[in-house]
């Protein structure tokens, strides 16, 4: 099959999974968007083998997409709304908790039928979705409305002062109602001694550093689908810019269907990142962007920006020249990634 192949270590990948899962406790993986580019499908079925008794999706939409392959409870981690149909649809489903950040969708969700399972969302110095402080005492006015699975505390990713919020906004969940804490980008250690100073239990939502923190177990490659030597001043592409040396314009497989040349924007927190942001987007500015895909030892030049489904590269005259059909390493970002192939060996059957 010609395009991007994502080629993963079962053993070793595995044996990195049980290994956190064995010193996380309270673990909840973490599988939404994309699944981290491994699909949801695949997610849900290692979170199964893993023996985790919950997962966690992003949208109510992709509750169809994991029930199906992992037998457990399934978190929605976007806070419920009334006016998503299919929200509304599968907080009825027993196995799942529906994640709520408003006090008018608390209510609302209290007067469903069926008892809906609730986790109350705080807001944190993210100040992305959550209940304030002074609002959580409401969720007591509820009764047994809803099932209360407990409180959301998502912090940010900077690591300064995380912990003391934490030990914070977790003291004052308790103090309203005694229920286990869910927590997201927070150490394990500190979140067990936070919950166990409160006498209660923690649960840790982790995407990324599970799927994907290992990366020597994996690999992505993807098939060279033409080559053509060209000469400078030639134009080429859809743009039909001018070569500007000798060499071969070489075409392989991935687009912006798979999420190539599709980057997501960084913090630039320090200056040298800073000055590389500038430098990139000038040469960006001028038709000039570094591709993912390395030819004969090196990252190549895009001939233009990616087109959907393949990418025109140049590879200067004083380099080796694949053949169509050889496989090229690339480099993707794999939580926009869509691979065209999943490749886990030693799959045992699956």
């Amino acid at each position: 099959m010609s395009g991007v192949t994502l080629t993963v270590d079962g053993p070793a990948w595995r044996t990195h999974l049980r290994h956190l899962a064995d010193t996380t406790p309270g673990l909840v993986p973490v599988a939404k968007g994309n699944g981290y580019g491994f699909g949801l499908d695949t997610l849900a079925r290692e979170a199964q083998r893993l023996g985790v008794d919950t997962i966690a999706v992003g949208i109510p939409g992709e509750v169809a997409l994991v029930r199906d392959h992992f037998d457990g409870d399934i978190v929605i981690l976007n806070p419920w709304s009334a006016d998503d149909p299919v929200a509304v649809e599968v907080a009825a489903d027993p196995r799942v908790i529906s994640t709520v950040s408003r006090v008018d969708d608390l209510a609302r969700l209290a007067g469903a039928e069926g008892r809906p399972r609730v986790l109350v969302e705080v807001l944190t110095s993210m100040r992305r979705h959550g209940l304030a402080p002074t609002d959580l005492a409401k969720v007591n006015e509820l009764g047994d409305a809803v099932s209360f699975e407990g409180w959301v505390i998502h912090l940010p990713h900077v690591a300064d002062g995380r912990t003391a919020e934490a030990e914070q906004l977790a003291a004052a969940c308790n103090a309203v109602r005694s229920a286990p804490l869910w927590f997201s980008h927070l150490a394990g250690d500190d979140a067990a001694r936070i919950a166990t100073g409160l006498g209660t239990t923690h649960r840790l939502r982790i995407g990324t550093n599970l799927w994907l923190g290992a990366p020597a177990t994996r690999s992505a490659t993807t098939t060279v689908l033409d080559v053509h030597p060209v000469r400078r001043g030639e134009r080429v592409g859809y743009w039909r810019r001018r070569v500007p040396a000798d060499g071969w314009l070489v075409i392989v497989a991935g687009g912006t269907a798979n999420g190539i040349g599709m980057e997501a924007p960084t913090s630039a927190r320090s200056a040298r990142s800073r000055v590389i942001s500038v430098a990139t987007g000038s040469l960006a500015a001028l038709g000039r962007a570094l591709s993912p895909f390395t030819i004969d030892g090196k990252k190549r030049w895009f001939a233009e920006p990616p087109h959907m489904q393949s990418s025109m590269v140049l590879l200067p005259g004083s380099a080796t020249p694949p053949a169509v059909g050889d496989q090229l390493p690339v480099e993707v970002r794999l939580t926009t990634a869509q691979v065209d192939q999943l490749i886990i060996t030693d799959d045992a059957g699956e």
